[in-house]
Order: C-alpha cells, then sequence, then structure tokens
C-alpha cells in the first residue's frame, strides 16, 4: 500500500447532513479512515448567495486538508457542490474532487418510470438548476419541478425529525406537489441533511421513490480508489471537526454526529 492510499478520506458540510454521505462511505468502504468538517459556525449555506456559498466552502476545505493531507476529498453538501465545485477543483488540482449533485441525479433518472422527478433541495440548489441542468443532461425528456425547503436543515440539526412539527413543515413544502394523478413518482432529495426526515416525507407523500447522492458517491469514490491503487488498509477511523468558536456547541455537535452515524442513511 502507497503512502497515499493510507491518508483519510476528508469530507465537510455546513452541519449533520454530510454524516448521510460518511456512512455511506463507511459502509460500502469500511477499511478507509476519514476526516469530517462540519462548518456550523456559517450553517446554512443554502440560504446564502452564490459568492458567499464559494467563499465558505473553500475556507472549508482548506482548514480541513489544514490539519493534515487527504487522498481525497468529498463535498458531502449539495449546496456547495452546486455553487462551488469547479474553484474547489481549482484550489486543489493534486486532489480528486468529489460531489453529490450528479450522483443524485443520475440515481433518479434511472429509477424514474415516467420521467416526472420532483427535486427537493435548499435554496440556493433549486436557484442555480445544477440538478435541473444534471437531470436534463441524463434524459433530455424529463420534467423536473424544484422545491425550496429550508426549514428542512434546522429540523435536522436540532434533531426534529419526527412528530408534529417535522410533518406540519414537510406538508407546507411538499404536499402541493403530490396531489392528483400527475405527479412525479421520484423524488431527489437534493441537500444531505434532507434523508435525516426522509421517514416523515414518505409519510406525506406516499408511494414514491426517494434518492440522494451518498451511495452514488460512495460507487464512484470506491471505483476511484481501485483503479488507483489507492485503497486503504485501515480501522475506520472518524476524525470530527467542527468550526464553531464556542467548545460547549463543539462537544454538542460531536456528540449529536456519533448519534447520528448509528442512525442514518436507511434505504434510499
Amino acid at each position: 500500500m502507497t503512502e497515499t492510499a493510507s491518508l483519510p478520506i476528508g469530507l465537510f458540510d455546513s452541519g449533520v447532513g454530510g454524516l448521510t454521505v460518511l456512512k455511506a462511505l463507511q459502509e460500502r468502504l469500511p477499511c478507509e479512515n476519514y476526516r469530517f468538517l462540519g462548518d456550523t459556525a456559517r450553517l446554512p449555506y443554502g440560504t446564502k448567495g452564490r459568492d458567499t456559498i464559494i467563499r465558505y466552502t473553500l475556507n472549508a476545505a482548506h482548514r480541513l486538508v489544514s490539519v493534515g493531507a487527504v487522498k481525497m476529498l468529498v463535498i458531502a453538501c449539495n449546496t456547495a457542490t452546486s455553487c462551488a465545485l469547479p474553484s474547489l477543483r481549482k484550489d486543489f488540482p493534486d486532489i480528486p474532487v468529489l460531489g453529490v449533485v450528479e450522483p443524485g441525479a443520475r440515481a433518479a433518472v434511472r429509477a424514474t418510470r415516467t420521467g416526472y422527478i420532483a427535486v427537493l433541495a435548499t435554496e440556493a440548489t433549486i436557484k442555480g438548476g445544477a440538478y435541473q441542468e444534471a437531470i436534463f443532461r441524463l434524459r433530455p425528456d424529463a420534467r423536473v419541478v424544484g422545491r425550496a425547503c429550508p426549514l428542512f436543515v434546522p429540523l435536522a440539526e436540532e434533531g426534529l425529525v419526527e412528530g408534529e412539527i417535522a410533518e406540519a413543515v414537510e406538508r407546507l413544502y411538499v404536499s402541493g406537489l403530490f396531489e392528483g394523478s400527475d405527479r412525479p413518482d421520484t423524488v431527489v432529495l437534493g441537500c444531505t441533511h434532507y434523508p435525516l426526515i426522509k421517514k416523515e416525507i414518505s409519510e406525506v407523500l406516499g408511494d414514491v421513490r426517494f434518492f440522494d447522492g451518498a451511495d452514488g458517491v460512495s460507487r464512484r469514490l470506491y471505483d476511484l480508489l481501485g483503479r488507483a491503487g489507492m485503497l486503504g488498509n485501515g480501522n475506520g477511523n472518524v476524525e470530527f471537526i467542527d468550526s464553531s468558536s464556542s467548545a460547549a456547541k463543539r462537544a454538542e455537535k460531536e456528540k449529536r454526529f456519533y448519534e447520528l452515524l448509528g442512525n442514518v442513511n436507511g434505504e434510499i
């Protein structure tokens, strides 16, 4: 095994949502070590302007790498992927950088029977049109409807993933999309926080199929590492970094990180 192969895989998100991606990577690549940055000091990214998102994304990635070298960099955030992927690849030309938008779009296009796909995501991701563009590249005749669901992120961050509050917010955003017979048959959860509340969303929407980019990223990463002879032989250690300046908040988030790793990423 080369020296590079022994390096950890780096991931970052604005908060706990990226753990849905980390969990998928751990399941497919259990012998890799990981370094995860939750940029909770600047949470959420999805309500910010494009230039701000790019700046936050670059800062988060540079902080992650400043702790130590990584062999791959995964943007475990749809908003950051949609706005800043080219900028990150420019800043880190020697590190492969993967995002989550293309894998999520590809999974949805493979699965849809009618070609009618709904994308639930942050304001910035919907406004930027990254999912719409990715889906149309893969299936030009698709019908795509996007819905921004900004309150889903704080629900996930605060652990309010079940119950009356979560259900009320979900109905506010999505119930109108699925009334009548002409409705999407496939839903892309276009924010890595959203799988944390997938159970409640599915109860609101009923018989639709849900997809996100986590599984696709894990498959792509496995393929890239295997082709490059860079598959690790570690023990699956995870190093958590939180950008908050408050020690109490960092400790609280780290506790939530560990709790979520045991409970997220059911079958999508």
